[in-house]
């Protein structure tokens, strides 16, 4: 029951996932998270990232090596916790990030959480 809550919590973000997921060439579950493979129109639009984490659901350009899997994991971690917070809370993180004099994404607070602590998911 626990584990359904944590899901139905991070379902804000896990359908916006789902919707992208189409896009991308190889889709499977994983560690029960939906993985999404192999695009080429992130870089097309300038998109700088690998791979981002939405709810259950990971988006990778290329196929993701276990280090980055294990990142991605610890966001997926933070969806089970904030839920459709996450979306606010991690831009509050952002922004606290720039206001400190870092940057908004490495020094991001979730995103330092994500490098240092692996997933035990």
């Amino acid at each position: 029951m626990r584990r359904l809550l944590k899901i139905a919590w991070a379902a804000p973000g896990s359908l916006i996932g789902a919707l992208l997921a189409p896009f991308f060439d190889k889709r499977y579950v994983a560690r029960g998270v939906i993985l999404c493979e192999g695009a080429r129109w992130p870089r097309r639009l300038r998109w700088s990232y690998r791979a981002i984490t939405f709810g259950h659901v990971v988006l990778s350009i290329d196929e993701l090596d276990d280090a980055t899997f294990r990142h991605e994991l610890v966001h997926v971690k933070q969806y089970e916790k904030w839920g459709p917070l996450y979306f606010p809370a991690y831009a509050i993180a952002s922004v606290i990030a720039g206001l400190r004099g870092g940057h908004f994404y490495r020094d991001n607070a979730f995103e330092i959480a994500a490098r240092l602590q692996p997933s035990d998911h």
